[in-house]
């Protein structure tokens, strides 16, 4: 398994994101947050509950869409597209041909799985590349078929969601996503459902997936996994970017200290 077939090297900008803002009502959930991700880089987004991670991660990938602000893709789309690239200003009118652009771009991995219940494994999986990428069938099951090997569930491709544990249902997700052939994996808290015994395999997958260059954006507390995986760590509180540099930096001698007292309290999972 590896990443889209793009020539472009790792110091290629695969997104953009300037001034994104959102506000719930009278509740402003994101205050002018600027992101930049490389190709090939991981970045782990950190803080404390309502600090406006995942709202990020949705902004990014089109499930929210910010008050205003710019995200920019750069190189190709999903599933080799060479199109270009592509930016949406927030601040201007946002149809619904543009938020499907954004999300062309990139694919989730949610919290709670979200698997369609309906649906054997392999058709969650192929649903994405055959309805929406027009992707042939035949095509779609060999690589869903690949891709579940990959992940050690190949056994379970007949299987419905029910019939799963917590940490199958969650490398299903990231199968789902991985079909999808994304510029951007995004990944909203992916271990905060599991049983402590399963947060493993899925942790695996994911560094495995680093190490082979896929370029994510993960949402989590799990700070030791952050620290050996991240490239970047932002930390966020109360909507705004409060500090980010290297893992290590961040997390070992963080300067801020609202980032050491968040750091401090969960120190027993450095």
């Amino acid at each position: 398994m590896s990443p889209t077939n793009n020539p472009e090297p790792r110091a290629a900008s695969v997104l953009k994101a300037r001034n994104l803002a959102k506000a719930f009502g009278s509740n402003k959930v994101l205050r002018d947050i600027d992101i930049d991700i490389r190709r090939g880089q991981v970045v782990a987004l950190i803080g404390p509950s309502g600090s406006g991670k995942t709202t990020v991660l949705r902004s990014l990938n089109g499930l929210e869409v910010p008050d205003g602000g710019t995200v920019t893709f750069g190189g190709t789309g999903t599933n080799g597209d060479t199109s270009g690239g592509l930016s949406i200003d927030f601040g201007s009118k946002v149809g619904k041909k543009d938020i499907a652009a954004l999300r062309d771009r990139s694919a989730m991995v949610f919290q709670h799985y979200n698997l369609f219940p309906h649906m054997t494994v392999l058709k969650n999986i192929i649903e994405g590349p055959v309805q929406v990428q027009k992707r042939p069938k035949a095509e779609a099951i060999a690589e869903a078929e690949r891709l579940l090997e990959r992940v050690g569930l190949a056994d379970k491709r007949d299987a419905y969601p029910f019939e799963l544990s917590g940490g199958q249902q969650q490398r299903v997700g990231i199968v789902r996503a991985l079909a999808l052939k994304p510029q951007l994996l995004l990944f909203d808290e992916p271990t905060s459902a599991l049983d402590p015994e399963l947060v493993g395999d899925v942790l695996g997958v994911i560094k495995e997936l680093a190490e082979e260059g896929w370029t994510m954006v993960i949402v989590t507390h799990e700070l030791a996994f952050a620290q050996h995986v991240a490239d970047e760590v932002i930390f966020m509180d109360g909507g705004v970017v409060v500090e980010r540099g290297p893992a290590a930096e961040v997390l070992r001698a963080p300067r801020q200290e609202r980032t050491k007292l968040f750091v401090k309290r969960l120190q027993h999972d450095v």
